[in-house]
């Protein structure tokens, strides 16, 4: 195998000089035991925390490598869900090699092109059958069973989160100095959203299950082949909580949008799946699609308040203008739900104030 005589792992930008050497000192040691090929290594990804990840050939193909400091960032979850989501069927990286004291991983390599790179809004029959797949996959996460290890989505998790988007967006980002009444219409949706929420059956949530996070194969995308499959990554921070968040995940994206009949669309063929798995035996849902995608909504207005709170705070803290960027989609979704309901109507009237916005009497789901 040809190699770039100027790829090897001095080409890797280090903030810390002894973490550098921390690094090439693993390095030569799991390339001896893994059959690497140290001269290939290059840079694949940065993620939204502390995570970077780096490519590197092998004689059996290549690997990836996570770099993630072990002050910031602990490694422990992601080994435990991914052991857990491996036994379930799902296609997730397999860790052949971890230095837990140094925060350095080597995991088989999923492929380099994430399902977000193929899609498109306007082609929704060619997404459809990675939806499916990727409904496949949701489910069998979702049938897990619960380790004693696994974090609760709670009322106080739900909260903190919900928190983000008063203290990073309207403050930080819009410059809002929330008053009496605007606290008080933040705080009686809040408490609405994790009373709705928490009423939910619960599973194992991925936080994150979104086509940025599911990965095209390498030898081409089958659904009747388990190594063809789409792949999963990003669920380190996996907990026990309702089982609507990851299909309001999954059909509400951070980073393209879905016209409505392709939301109920997918939404729908996966409702017709978990009923008959059994998961939805809960106040109507496994008879009545609107209960469940009533529901769904409310899961959904959960995150994408998050979501905005998460995106601001990426930019003014983290210096990751790219995500403040795809903050007026999660506005859009914000407003597309509280339009639907009409405990939500001070929401879209604080919306419209914060936006500079005339009220509506409709709007295009989820379109910026």
């Amino acid at each position: 195998m040809s190699q770039d005589p100027s790829a090897n792992p001095s080409s890797i930008a280090w903030t810390d000089p002894q973490r550098q050497s921390a690094f090439e000192a693993w390095l030569a040691r799991a390339a001896a035991a893994h059959g690497l090929l140290p001269a290939s290594l290059r840079l694949a990804s940065a993620d939204a925390s502390f995570r970077r990840y780096f490519r590197i050939d092998a004689a059996a193909g290549t690997r990836v490598i996570m770099d993630a400091p072990p002050e910031k960032e602990n490694c422990q979850p992601f080994v435990q869900v991914a052991a857990l989501l491996r036994e379930a069927g799902v296609r997730v990286p397999e860790v052949l090699d971890w230095d837990q004291a140094g925060g350095f991983m080597l995991l088989d390599d999923l492929g380099d092109r994430t399902l977000l790179t193929v899609l498109d809004p306007k082609r929704q029959d060619e997404a459809l059958p990675y939806f499916k797949d990727a409904t496949t996959a949701l489910l069998e996460l979702q049938r897990s069973a619960r380790p004693d290890w696994l974090p609760a989505y709670d009322a106080a998790l739900l909260q903190r989160e919900l928190q983000l988007f008063p203290d990073w967006y309207l403050a930080q980002h819009k410059g809002v100095a929330i008053d009496a009444a605007m606290r008080a219409t933040l705080d009686k949706t809040f408490a609405l959203l994790v009373e709705r929420n928490l009423a939910a059956p619960t599973v194992l949530v991925h936080r994150d299950f979104m086509p940025r996070n599911l990965m095209l194969p390498r030898a081409g995308f089958d659904p009747t082949d388990p190594a063809r499959r789409l792949g999963v990554l990003d669920f380190q921070d996996a907990v026990w909580g309702p089982i609507t968040y990851d299909i309001a995940c999954l059909t509400r994206d951070a980073f393209l949008s879905w016209e409505e009949d392709f939301v109920l669309d997918v939404t729908i063929r996966y409702w017709e799946r978990a009923r008959k798995a059994g998961l939805l035996d809960f106040d109507g849902w496994s008879s009545d699609f609107g209960a469940f995608y009533r529901a769904v909504d409310w899961m959904a207005l959960q995150r994408h308040l998050k979501v905005a709170g998460i995106f601001a705070r990426l930019t003014l803290r983290d210096g990751k203008p790219q995500y403040l960027a795809d903050a007026p989609r999660f506005i859009h979704y914000i407003r597309s739900t509280a339009l639907r309901y009409r405990e939500l109507t001070p929401l879209l009237r604080l919306i419209d104030k914060v936006e500079g916005w005339e009220a509506a009497t409709g709007f295009a789901y989820g379109r910026t």
